[in-house]
């Protein structure tokens, strides 16, 4: 290894210039200037390295990331009001009042800052265990390591499915090809070699022997030296632009037009009092108080915190079942899925793949069928398929006699896979896969060792041969050779003129609950759609034991002839297709989405990395392909139906404590704020002090903070759900007003009965409302009877704790000098019980046709 220089120049991340420079370098020249070797870095030297040059990430993650977090609370337009309020109270002489108003600001950015980081690094935690990884040469040794601590003169390995972890010279490559879409617009695979490049007058990402960041492997298979990493990279800033683009979610679209209702009906309440206030002749500067006041008090100021929580919480919880959330964004998707698509595969079968039998076209067992299948499979270092481990692990054989010449790697278009290995003098192409691919390639055909030619009719008994194989429920892999001679290089036109050698068959049987599993989902409105490239005999076989129908099943020879606008109601009716190529699956996808469904894809290879793209919950299992799991949104952690309807489940409790929240906002909240604007027009005097109302907020926002535990009705977990801005704006419009006339009896009852003053009305009233909008959390919750339905215990602890504080509070001297509160007589509390039961059971008798209704 040549001696690996320490300095800050040594180890300094290369500029595009330099990077485009050192893919005209000879090896030689290329080891000195990034101070490496073939044999890659120490790990000493390497983390060194990365403190020099930083992770390998295009953009740096923030070092006081909390410190800023906090801070941007500040920046709420309403907070910055109401610190701007306090400032001139402070200046006018009410000091107490100014303090009151920071306390409260102060105590609510706490709490929202508190749960909010909380939660969000718990989600940052689960991430963390599915990050992209590395397979780095150091200290003389492959290890798998994260992407982000890659540094310049690492040498890594790429193989298909493979994230391009940085930008890279190419040391060695086997039929490399490498999907550069993203960076280039092409949308074909570019092929890449390791040979020195004349001059630098093309493109970078023309440069056939450099990788870069935001690319991905194919096929075949690299070595290669990392030039530079994170935005250091020739195309850092592109990748980050195209990151930090997601499309809107469903439930980020459904917010803002929540958070949009709420200021629309802000602004209008706030413009009423501004007009009363100028015709009344009101004290403007209490006015304009009261008015900010009643913005807050309107404001889901929470909303942000209660969504992270809840979401966060839920991610927690879906990471004990097994499924890792990567945006929480998506849980809401997650659980508004109604059709799943997803390969049979490990979702209907267990994945867990056994050779059954190697046979000879006599049909009976074949060592030298075994043989030709085992060196193939040995030797193969693209892509590695379940179908290629079975075959190594079912028998270790001796192959030192053998040499691998050459490989030409898997792909999705000729579905087959050929190696060529050399015996002494003698060197063979051995070709395996699917059997009409590999029968296409052959005209001759191996009996009792004799080579014979393969004529239209022998062609077509083979192909019933395996379609029987098929039909009885076993993949089948044809094998095929022949003699070649050795040259420097072969290529996919030396697959032809094969000898059919025989067929190796695997079993994978259906999973004992798979057929359980499909009717629980189907039973919480989720239909399973089987979308695989297998051929229809074994789909059918295997889907006709777990109950699926396949009377109705598609070809991926069909979908060719059928247009998008019919194949969307085609697609609704089938729950099978079979022989469908990574384009078909995607078609089917999108029609799905263009009928209003709400599809879930689950996907591993590489050819599912679009349709992860394309549905509207892409889910992955941990060991998927790189390119696949960074797609998807979820990430399973145990390929299995169970764990994926539990995780639906988890979606749609959390989406339902959200709409709690949202429910309570529009509702008992608004209907105590509409009142404190009604009460503005006719009373003499403030209704409620603007520090009362601001008390009055924060204690019924923290009120609701365990919401995120709640149960959820057992109703709503039985459908996907969607927002439903109408049954926001209803409860707004219905039960807002019922809370209205509640605390317009108390008005009557402080003025009349009690014949209260100014300060024993606002107490009153503060009491009241406080206690009736915290209250009918408990009616609220839940579609159903309140009493049947029963709430979690922090739930009932904090709402019950915060009517007690309320309660309390007109009688600690402090506190009562403080916002102004005076006792309340003791019959006030007969009154209060009567009216807080009275509305409750009527906001109950609104709620229910409401609920009904949507």
């Amino acid at each position: 290894m040549v001696t690996q220089q320490t300095t800050a120049e040594a180890s300094a991340p290369l500029s595009t210039t330099l990077a485009k420079d050192v893919l005209t370098y000879s090896l030689p020249e290329l080891y000195v200037r990034l101070q490496t070797s073939e044999e890659g870095l120490s790990t000493e030297e390497a983390h060194r390295r990365l403190k020099t040059s930083g992770p390998n990430e295009t953009a740096s993650a923030p070092h006081m990331a909390g410190i800023t977090q906090f801070s941007r609370l500040f920046l709420n337009p309403l907070v910055i009001i109401l610190l701007i309020a306090s400032g001139v109270t402070a200046v006018l002489g009410e000091e107490v009042s100014a303090s009151i108003i920071v306390l409260i600001v102060l105590f609510g950015i706490i709490l929202d800052f508190i749960q909010t980081y909380r939660s969000q690094r718990a989600v940052e935690r689960l991430r963390a265990g599915v990050a992209p990884m590395a397979s780095v040469l150091r200290d003389g040794r492959w290890q798998e390591l994260p992407r982000r601590e890659v540094v310049p003169g690492d040498v890594i390995r790429l193989t298909a499915g493979d994230l391009v972890p940085a930008d890279a010279r190419l040391l060695q490559t086997v039929d490399l090809h490498v999907q550069q879409a993203a960076l280039t617009g092409e949308s074909l695979p570019v092929a890449k070699t390791a040979e020195l490049e004349e001059g630098g007058g093309w493109a970078l990402a023309e440069k056939q022997n450099g990788v870069f960041l935001g690319t991905s492997v194919i096929s075949g298979t690299a070595t290669a030296v990392i030039t530079a990493t994170g935005r250091a990279t020739a195309f850092g800033d592109i990748v980050e632009h195209l990151r930090h683009r997601p499309p809107e979610t469903n439930f980020e679209r459904g917010t803002r037009r929540y958070a949009l209702l709420i200021m629309q009906t802000v602004f209008f309440l706030v413009l009423f009092i501004f007009l009363i206030a100028v015709l009344f002749h009101h004290n403007l500067f209490e006015s304009v108080l009261f008015a900010i006041a009643l913005a807050v008090g309107l404001t889901p100021e929470f909303l942000s915190m209660i969504t992270t929580v809840t979401l966060g919480q839920g991610a927690v919880r879906m990471a004990r079942q097994k499924v890792i959330v990567k945006h929480l964004e998506s849980m809401q998707n997650f659980g508004s899925i109604d059709v799943l698509c997803s390969d049979k595969t490990g979702t209907l079968t267990g994945g867990a793949i056994a050779l059954d039998q190697a046979l000879d076209l006599a049909e009976q067992a074949s060592e030298r069928v075994f043989l030709l299948a085992y060196l193939n499979s040995s030797y193969e270092t693209g892509i590695r398929s379940p179908l290629d481990e079975a075959i190594v692990q079912h028998k270790q054989l001796d192959l030192d006699a053998y040499r691998k010449q050459a490989e030409l790697p898997f792909d999705f278009e000729r579905r087959r896979l050929s190696v060529v290995v050399a015996k002494g003098e003698h060197a063979t192409l051995i070709t395996k896969g699917a059997p009409e691919s590999v029968l296409e390639v052959c005209d001759q055909y191996e009996l009792d060792g004799t080579p014979h030619p393969l004529s239209t009719e022998d062609r077509e008994h083979y192909t019933q041969v395996s379609q029987r194989l098929s039909a009885q429920g076993f993949r089948v892999l044809a094998v095929a050779f022949r003699a070649v001679s050795p040259k420097p290089a072969y290529h996919i036109s030396d697959e032809q003129h094969l000898i059919l050698a025989g067929f190796v068959t695997f079993a994978d049987p259906p999973l004992s609950d798979a057929a359980a599993a499909l009717q629980a989902l189907a039973r919480d409105g989720v239909q399973v759609k089987i979308l695989t490239g297998d051929n229809e005999l074994v789909t059918r076989h295997v889907c006709s034991l777990v109950g699926l129908p396949v009377d109705s099943m598609i070809l991926g020879s069909d979908l060719d002839h059928i247009s998008d606008a019919a194949l969307g109601h085609i697609a609704e009716q089938t729950q099978v297709f079979a022989r469908v190529s990574p384009a078909q699956k995607n078609r089917i996808i999108l029609a799905l989405k263009r009928r209003h469904h709400v599809v879930g894809f689950l996907g591993d290879g590489i050819n599912d990395t679009p349709s992860l793209h394309a549905a509207d919950v892409g889910i992955s299992v941990a060991s998927a392909a790189d390119v696949a799991r960074d797609a998807a949104d979820i990430v399973l952690l145990e390929r299995s139906l169970p764990v994926l309807h539990q995780g639906i489940l988890e979606g749609r409790k959390a989406f339902g404590n959200v709409i709690k929240f949202l429910l309570m906002g529009t509702s008992s909240n608004f209907g105590n704020m509409f009142s404190m604007a009604g009460a503005f027009l006719f009373l003499p005097f403030l209704p409620m002090l603007p520090t009362q109302i601001l008390l009055n907020n924060f204690l019924y926002s923290l009120a609701q903070v365990t919401i995120p535990t709640d149960r959820v009705d057992a109703s709503f977990m039985r459908k996907p759900q969607h927002w439903n801005i109408r049954l926001i704006r209803n409860f707004m419009v219905f039960i807002g007003p019922v809370s209205s006339i509640f605390d317009f009896l108390t008005f009557w009852l402080m003025l009349s009965v009690f014949h209260a003053s100014e300060p024993l009305f606002q107490t009153g009233w503060f009491v009241e409302s406080l206690a009736t909008q915290t209250l009918v959390l408990f009616v609220i919750r839940t579609a159903e009877n309140p009493l049947r339905s029963r709430p979690s215990r922090p739930l009932v602890i904090t709402t019950c704790l915060i009517v007690v504080v309320g309660l309390a509070l007109p009688f600690i001297p402090f506190v009562a000098r403080l916002f102004g509160f005076v006792p309340l007589p003791g019959l006030y509390f007969l009154f209060l019980a009567a009216m807080t039961l009275t509305y409750l059971l009527l906001v109950e008798a609104v709620k229910r046709p409401i609920m009904r209704r949507s």
